[in-house]
């Protein structure tokens, strides 16, 4: 089976200056990978080729290679949030939600991702988040609070209640 997927450019060219992946990659899948306009992924077995489309959709949303490996495991799944969503096209607005998600010095991003054991990337009009499927929808709903205006107190509190995930 072959497939294929489109990045951004400047997210190729990571890939492209640094071929270590490779080598990474032959560990866990036989897959081929060509690297063009768009990446090409060529394998026997299906799952293996849809899990690593989704590995390189997560390195296009900004996940370095290593984060995204998660995503060979079944049980990892990668949420995208669409800042449009809540800022429609405003860009300043789409910024200023980056920045409620990030917070001073990173520290409610990072709270979030310690918290939920997920890996969360900002990355042009997206918010991303991998991890395993029930951590990962408790990030998503954190973030989605911070982007829709509650307090940085009320989601440290609501991550606090979601402690048995």
């Amino acid at each position: 089976m072959i497939d294929f997927v489109r990045i951004p450019e400047e997210r190729m060219k990571v890939l492209k200056n640094d071929a270590s992946w490779k080598g990474k990659l032959k560990k866990f899948v036989d897959i081929k990978i060509k690297l063009n306009d768009e990446i090409s992924i060529e394998g026997e077995d299906i799952f293996h080729v849809m899990r690593v489309k989704e590995m390189f959709r997560a390195i296009g949303r900004g996940f370095d290679f290593d984060n995204s490996l998660d995503l060979l495991d079944e049980e990892y799944v990668m949420e995208v949030i669409e800042l449009k969503d809540f800022a429609g096209k405003s860009r300043k607005r789409q910024t200023i939600l980056k920045g409620r998600v990030i917070g001073t010095s990173g520290k409610i991003k990072k709270v979030i991702e310690d918290k939920t054991n997920v890996k969360i990337a900002i990355y042009g009009k997206t918010i991303s988040i991998i991890g395993m499927w029930k951590q990962a929808i408790v990030a998503k709903k954190a973030v989605e609070m911070l982007l829709s205006g509650s307090m940085h107190n009320t989601v440290y509190r609501f991550l606090q209640r979601q402690r048995g995930i």
